[in-house]
């Protein structure tokens, strides 16, 4: 007989109550605060007397398998009582627009740390329409993209890995030398046998948690300041959706293995030497591996052009832009047409002076 999908599980979420006024607190962008959208009263989170810390690799295998419930869980609404099923960690009440915060302790993994939002909307409408304008042969209607149809601020969990690696490896190394004169010269190549051990530590190998949001985009925003992640507290999500990870860490660390592979290889061929180089083997070993689960702030904006629905992103850390853009064929045909007008100026002009 098969199994039952789980279901939803119910969960009473945080709310955060403003002192002033009683309505509800959401966190302000580039602060250590709740702030109350109705009389702007502001509280500050106290910080936690911890830092965020990486867990040993040895202690995935400690951890229960813990599976999601197809619709994850049932958050009852602390502003109109309403049951609002999601698979998210932090968001709005879909009927009145409250915040919500749901508890991670129920989770496989319980976020570390995260990167607070410090790009707030107002901030957010001007990178966009800075992008719009840099962007080459878009339509004049890209620049409304700064007005967005829909823009949702989200905390996107991204896994992080440490890792000391020690690979052998075996290979040649080819020596350049020159036969013949003249229009007879040839370059040749003595190839050598080599072989070799390089060492790297990797710090902070970054991948994302989730695989349904696009890869490509989420990388572009890359570099994050890691650094400046502070210990996990709900405070932070108030006000923001937060995704919930459905990468597990272990697959996560065969994609840092793949970009951690590219910089190996660069190593060995470096070590290598010589004018050209050749790997027949490559074999590393991985030691001292930590992980540890952060969320990184990110704005989504979407905007519809010609019928058709685009997706921009924001590192809400340092502003950086990643995103889908449409082009104008008007002014990519003005464009070639103008080229050629120049192009056969200069040719008649060469040709009158010559």
């Amino acid at each position: 007989m098969p199994q039952q999908p789980a279901q939803p599980q119910q969960q009473q979420p945080q709310s955060y109550a403003c002192p002033s006024c009683g309505s509800t607190a959401e966190y302000a962008p580039g602060t250590n605060s709740l702030r109350c959208p109705n009389c702007r009263f502001e509280q500050p989170i106290a910080p936690l007397d911890r830092e965020v810390r990486e867990h040993a690799w040895e202690e995935l295998a400690t951890l229960p398998t813990k599976p999601t419930a197809a619709g994850g869980q049932v958050l009852q609404c602390p502003g109109c009582g309403a049951a609002n099923e999601t698979s998210a960690l932090s968001g709005r009440c879909q009927f009145c627009a409250t915040p919500m915060v749901a508890s991670a302790a129920a989770d496989r993994i319980v976020p570390e740390g995260l990167v607070p939002f410090r790009v707030d909307k107002r901030d957010v409408h001007d990178n966009l329409g800075k992008w719009a304008k840099s962007r080459w042969f878009a339509p004049n209607s890209l620049k409304k993209v700064n007005s967005a149809e829909t823009l949702h601020g989200t905390y996107v969990p991204h896994w992080t890995y440490d890792a000391a690696t020690a690979t052998a490896y075996s290979g040649e190394r080819g020596e350049e030398y020159t036969v013949g004169t003249g229009d007879n010269k040839e370059t040749k190549v003595r190839w050598y046998h080599v072989n070799g051990t390089v060492q790297r530590f990797f710090d902070d190998v970054l991948v994302p948690g989730v695989g349904h949001v696009p890869q490509d985009r989420l990388q572009a925003l890359e570099p994050w300041p890691l650094k400046q992640a502070v210990a996990y507290q709900e405070a932070y999500l108030a006000g923001f959706r937060t995704l919930r990870y459905d990468l597990e860490p272990e697959a996560g660390f065969q994609n840092a293995q793949q970009k951690m592979a590219k910089v190996i290889e660069a190593d060995c061929k470096r070590d290598i030497g010589g004018d050209r180089q050749r790997l027949h083997s490559v074999n590393t070993n991985y030691g001292s591996v930590t992980y540890k689960l952060l969320l990184l702030p990110v704005w989504f904006a979407s905007y519809v052009y010609n019928g058709k629905q685009w997706q921009v992103m924001v590192n809400a850390e340092t502003g950086e832009v990643s995103g889908d853009r449409p082009y104008s064929p008007w002014k990519i045909a003005f464009a070639v047409i103008l080229a050629a007008v120049v192009a056969t100026t200069l040719a008649l002009v060469f040709n009158r002076h010559h």
